[in-house]
C-alpha cells in the first residue's frame, strides 16, 4: 500500500474526492497530504443545493490528527460556485465544518481535550495557539445551542453566581430534568430583568408545563417568575438549604453579640468557637462531644439560639404539609417569645414566605443538585483565572456545564 492510498482510506474519501500526493516535511515535523477533486464535476450550491458549475477554486488548508509525532495538514483547491440567490459560495467538503481550519476529526479530539484540562494544557498537547483552541471552543458551544431542543422543563432551579472580579453577578438557571443538573441559561446581574430574559423567549405551553421552581427569597427572581409561569405561587419551592444558611447567619449574629459582652468581662468562653455552631448535632466529631456540651452551658443564648436551628431542620422530615404548617406554628410561636432578635427576624421572614415554604411537601425539589452544579462553575472560573468579559465567561460555562452535543457531525 503507497502513502496516497494510506491516507486515502484513513481520511475516509471517495470520489469526487481523493488523496494525490504526500508530503513529509522532518524539519518542520509535518505531513501536508494533497486532496484533488475529479474535473469536470457538477457542483451545488451549499444552500439551496440547486446544480452549479465551478468557476473558481479557493486554496485551503485544515489541520488534521497528527500522523505519529508529525503534525498533519490537509491541503486542498475547494471549487466556488455562483449562485443566483446566494452569490458566490465554497462548496462544502466531507472532512470539515464551513469556516473551519480543522478536520472534524481533530475538532473531536480537541473538545474531549478541552472538557479534560485546562486551554493550556489542550494547547500544548495539540501543539495549537490559545486563540486556535478558543475558536475550537467557541464553536462547539455554538453548534451545541444551535442543535438544542425547545423542550419543556419541569423542574427548575434558579440560583446567582459571583462572576468574579470585574463581572460581578450572574443568574443562573438549571435544570432537574436528567441525571444530573445542567445548565440552561446565564443572565447578567442578579435583578428580574436578568431572570426575565429566561422565561420571554419560551412558548406558552413550555411556561405552562414548568411543575416546580426552587430558589431562594430573593424577591427579583419570585417576581419574575409570577408573572411568566401560570399559576407559579404553587411552584415556587423556597429551598431549604438556603432556609437553613440564614438560621445558621443568625445563630451566628447571636454568638457575636454574646461574644462581645463576654469579653467585656475578660470572658473568651466563646472565642474561636463560631464553627462549632455549624454543625449539626448527629454531625459533631465524638472529640468535640463534650467540649460543645460544657459550651452550651456556658453561652447560653447562643446555645438557645443553636437549639432553635436545630429544630427548624426537623421541619423538614414532616409527613406531609399539614403536618409541617402545624410543626411550623409551634416552632414560629417559640422563636418569636425567645427574645434574640435574629432568630425573631428570620422567622418573621419564614413567616412572609411560608406558603412557598411548604410547597416543599408538594414537589420535594431541593437546590443540592444545583448547588453541586455551582461548584462546577466555580471551578471551571478558579481554572481560568478569570476571563476578559462575559461572553467568554458564558460560553465556557456552557461548554462545561451545559450538556450540549458539542461534537461536529462526521459524514455517513
Amino acid at each position: 500500500m503507497n502513502d496516497t492510498t494510506l491516507y486515502q482510506q484513513i481520511l475516509g474519501l471517495s470520489a469526487p474526492w481523493r488523496v494525490t500526493g504526500v508530503t513529509l516535511h522532518r524539519e518542520a515535523q509535518s505531513i501536508e497530504v494533497e486532496v484533488a477533486c475529479a474535473a469536470g464535476e457538477v457542483w451545488a450550491c451549499p444552500l439551496c443545493h440547486q446544480r452549479m458549475h465551478v468557476h473558481a477554486y479557493e486554496r485551503r488548508r485544515w489541520r488534521h490528527l497528527d500522523s505519529c509525532q508529525y503534525r498533519t495538514f490537509v491541503m486542498a483547491d475547494v471549487p466556488r460556485v455562483q449562485c443566483p440567490a446566494h452569490g458566490t459560495q465554497t462548496v462544502q467538503v466531507p472532512w470539515a465544518e464551513k469556516h473551519s481550519r480543522f478536520t472534524l476529526l481533530f475538532e473531536r479530539l480537541a473538545i474531549d481535550l478541552l472538557l479534560e484540562c485546562s486551554i493550556r494544557g489542550a494547547c500544548d498537547i495539540l501543539r495549537v495557539s490559545w486563540d486556535e483552541a478558543d475558536g475550537l471552543k467557541q464553536r462547539a458551544v455554538r453548534r451545541g445551542l444551535a442543535r438544542k431542543p425547545a423542550r419543556i422543563l419541569r423542574r427548575l432551579c434558579v440560583d446567582e453566581k459571583n462572576a468574579g472580579p470585574g463581572l460581578g453577578f450572574m443568574t443562573v438557571v438549571s435544570s432537574l430534568d436528567g441525571p444530573q443538573a445542567t445548565l440552561e441559561y446565564l443572565g447578567d446581574g442578579r435583578t428580574r430583568e436578568a431572570l426575565d430574559g429566561f422565561w420571554q423567549p419560551q412558548s406558552a405551553a413550555q411556561r405552562a408545563g414548568v411543575e416546580a421552581v426552587g430558589m431562594d427569597l430573593w424577591a427579583p427572581y419570585y417576581v419574575s417568575t409570577v408573572a411568566h409561569v401560570p399559576d407559579a405561587h404553587r411552584k415556587i419551592v423556597h429551598d431549604p438549604f438556603h432556609l437553613v444558611r440564614y438560621m445558621n447567619e443568625a445563630v451566628d449574629d447571636v454568638r457575636k453579640a454574646e461574644h462581645r459582652r463576654l469579653q467585656a468581662h475578660d470572658d473568651d468562653t466563646l472565642k474561636g468557637s463560631r464553627q462549632l455552631w455549624l454543625y449539626g448535632q448527629e454531625n459533631l466529631p465524638p472529640q468535640l462531644v463534650q467540649p460543645f456540651a460544657t459550651l452550651r452551658h456556658s453561652a447560653v443564648r447562643t446555645a438557645r439560639a443553636w437549639s432553635f436551628k436545630e429544630l427548624f431542620r426537623s421541619f423538614w422530615d414532616c409527613a406531609g404539609v399539614a403536618a409541617a404548617r402545624s410543626f411550623y406554628a409551634d416552632w414560629h410561636r417559640r422563636a418569636m417569645r425567645s427574645q434574640l432578635v435574629p432568630v425573631k427576624k428570620v422567622a418573621r421572614m419564614f413567616q412572609r414566605h411560608l406558603e412557598n415554604i411548604l410547597t416543599y411537601f408538594q414537589h420535594g425539589l431541593t437546590n443540592a443538585a444545583a448547588e453541586g452544579l455551582n461548584n462546577k462553575i466555580q471551578a471551571v472560573i478558579k481554572k481560568a483565572y478569570g476571563f476578559r468579559n462575559r461572553a467568554r465567561l458564558y460560553a465556557d460555562l456552557y461548554f462545561h456545564c451545559g450538556g450540549l452535543n458539542l461534537y461536529p457531525a462526521l459524514p455517513q
